[in-house]
């Protein structure tokens, strides 16, 4: 036997257990580790949330890799403006929606030929091109011709692409192929990372991601992310107010910094310089030479968590390399936080947490004994509610409210069960809706060949006796008589398969195994016709009409089970067996008789009831003529009346 114990034993347990294991690392940390503990709790912190700045600056680089790899497969682009124009400014377009930190796109050509889509959503970018009011993107264009005239333009789009202002520009000084980002494409003829840099556009440092057309390797494409827009992406303000985040690029120079002052200092420095600008950015954060010399470290190679020294003062130091799909290789981000900051917080919420862990354990342990109680005492309900409707109790019960709601749904759920079954038993035999509802006995369904004893009756002139008496009259009647016919059947062990009009189909050895079918269906027509005749005294003393009753039985194969479509099927029997027995039935009515049966149940049952010989005879619909018995009674019983 497997072992087992009541569930208010097992959640009373592991809500204590529960509480105790979440509870008793925070008071052994907080008596035996200390300022450590808190150290360690800010450092994961910390590095979580480095983890989570670093991969939204991969994340605004990654998308940037993506549009430049799409843009790379599409013809339109490979043919230098004014030629499909539209169809490229469209596309350019798109990019810079689903890139939101891409300042613009690009496409260089070979002859010359330039096209730039520019977001200019900033303040500043308006301002640096002019735009007029309204405008959400700036095209720029330079298509070289043959003959010596350049068309240099830059137009001005709103946010449905619908021209605003156009305008010509004389400089035409610009040539995409003297672009940092062009020549190192050309070079390397694989997509390439540059920067930072100053763009020729808008003349401000940013970082680009340019890869070569696919059908033309001359033919590059480019995206530029603003270094304003990744000092953006490094705030570690969350951490600590004194907490900083930058980017360093291969070669050690400070990229993007998180402290706006000293964000805005690198990008005057990129605007007026392209000489000595790491031994001048270098200097405006004292932590870089500690960085540096991590970086050199081959235990921080690949990233880390270091805990160093410098201006006085113990920081935390976390670096992780933010290389994508190749580019920008050797470009790592770097977290510094004091670590006093981290150790503040970590005292003060150290404190405040063991008191609280001490309150939550001593009121988990009383609230789990009283939880438990509840759930097991409402779960033993519904577990005895689900037996009840397993053995077709289905008697309405008023539910028992509780506090759960889960256990309240999963009560409404087993009253919508006792309901759905009561009424499925009321036209389907209750064996086959208990076998059904049994997963261990659903093959019941199955149709499958098996000997069956069958019983169809029949009410003598009911036509005559609907046309004679109302409707109401006839239903009560008719009530009252299947009720009757009903009971004695499950009580003789048949199951009633289906009513048809004014008569009922009983089958034996089915659903349920029954080795004494033949003679349970006798005994059992036998008893129909006296509990008819004793009904039929009581209908002439209340003025109901009389309803005298013809039976026909019969024993052989049938196929049972489910019969019908997938949506809708019925249980019930079919075969020759079936329809002898309803001839059967129906020839009581020429031999004036009440209870016919074939030779196959005469001969299982000839020795325990007495029957009257007719012969064979022949049957409507079949060929072959039948040997016919009516049942007269059974043996050492008085038999009724006739």
């Amino acid at each position: 036997m497997r072992w087992s114990k009541p569930l208010r034993l097992h959640l009373g347990v592991l809500v204590v257990a529960s509480l105790l294991c979440t509870s008793a690392p925070i008071i052994w940390m907080a008596f035996s580790h200390g300022s450590e503990a808190a150290v360690s709790a800010g450092a994961q912190q910390m590095r979580a949330m480095s983890l989570r700045l670093i991969e939204g600056y991969r994340n605004t680089l990654q998308g940037g890799t993506e549009a430049v790899a799409l843009a790379s497969t599409l013809p339109q682009l490979v043919s230098p403006p004014p030629e499909d124009i539209k169809a490229k400014q469209q596309f350019f377009q798109e990019v810079l929606r689903n890139v939101p930190n891409a300042s613009s796109v690009y496409a260089g050509y070979p002859d010359g030929s330039y096209l730039q889509v520019i977001n200019t959503a900033r303040r500043d970018v308006r301002q640096t091109l002019a735009a007029p009011d309204g405008t959400a993107f700036a095209i720029r264009m330079i298509a070289r011709r043959p003959a010596a005239d350049i068309i240099s333009t830059l137009g001005f789009l709103d946010s449905d692409a619908k021209l605003i202002a156009e305008r010509s520009i004389e400089d035409t000084s610009f040539d995409p192929r003297q672009r940092p980002w062009y020549r190192s494409v050309i070079q390397d003829g694989a997509p390439v990372s540059v920067g930072p840099y100053i763009t020729g556009t808008l003349n401000v440092p940013t970082l680009t991601i340019a890869a070569p057309m696919r059908d033309d390797g001359k033919v590059v494409l480019g995206i530029n992310i603003h270094l304003q827009t990744v000092s953006r992406l490094l705030d570690a303000a969350e951490i600590s107010p004194r907490a900083r985040a930058y980017i360093l690029d291969a070669d050690g120079n400070l990229v993007a910094h998180s402290d706006p002052d000293i964000m805005s200092r690198i990008i005057a420095l990129w605007s007026r310089t392209s000489g000595a600008f790491a031994t001048t950015a270098n200097g405006f954060d004292p932590s870089l030479k500690t960085v540096a010399r991590l970086r050199q470290d081959p235990a921080f190679a690949g990233g880390g968590l270091a805990r160093v020294d410098f201006d006085g003062e113990t920081h935390l130091v976390q670096i992780a390399p933010v290389s994508v799909s190749g580019l920008f290789t050797g470009s790592e981000a770097a977290i510094v936080v004091p670590l006093q900051d981290l150790v503040a917080e970590a005292n003060r919420l150290l404190v405040r947490n063991l008191f609280i862990a001490a309150a939550f354990v001593l009121a988990g342990v009383g609230a789990s004994v009283m939880l438990s109680r509840m759930v097991s005492r409402s779960l033993y309900r519904l577990a005895d509610e689900a037996r009840r409707i397993g053995d077709l109790d289905v008697g309405e019960k008023p539910m028992s409210h509780s506090w759960i709601s889960e256990i309240n749904t999963l009560a409404n759920a087993l009253a919508a069960s006792r309901h759905a079954i009561g009424q499925f038993a009321l036209y389907v035999p209750r064996e086959v809706v208990r076998q059904i509802v049994n997963p261990e006995t659903r093959a019941i369904v199955r149709a499958k060949r098996q000997d069956v004893t069958v019983l169809f009756t029949d009410i003598k002139d009911f036509t005559t006796i609907s046309e004679q008496h109302s409707p109401e009259e006839v239903v009560d009647t008719l009530s009252a008589y299947f009720e009757l016919l009903n009971t004695i059947a499950e009580r003789n062990g048949g199951a009633v398969v289906q009513y048809l009009g004014d008569s009922i189909f009983v089958m034996w050895n089915a659903p349920v195994d029954d080795t004494s079918h033949a003679e349970h269906g006798c005994r059992c027509a036998l008893a129909m016709k006296a509990a008819v005749d004793g009904l039929n005294e009581a209908n002439l003393r209340n003025g109901r009409p009389e309803l005298l009753t013809r039976f026909g039985l019969h024993t052989g194969p049938a196929v049972v089970g489910s019969f019908g479509a997938i949506s809708r099927q019925q249980y019930t029997a079919m075969g020759d067996t079936i329809n002898v027995a309803s001839r059967l039935e129906g020839m009581n009515k020429e031999l004036n008789t009440s209870i016919l049966v074939s030779a196959a149940t005469h001969d299982a049952v000839a020795d325990r009831f007495t029957f009257r010989p007719f012969g064979f005879a022949p049957v409507k619909g079949r060929a072959e003529k039948v040997d016919i018995w009516e049942l007269v009674g059974e043996n050492g019983a008085e038999p009724p009346p006739r």
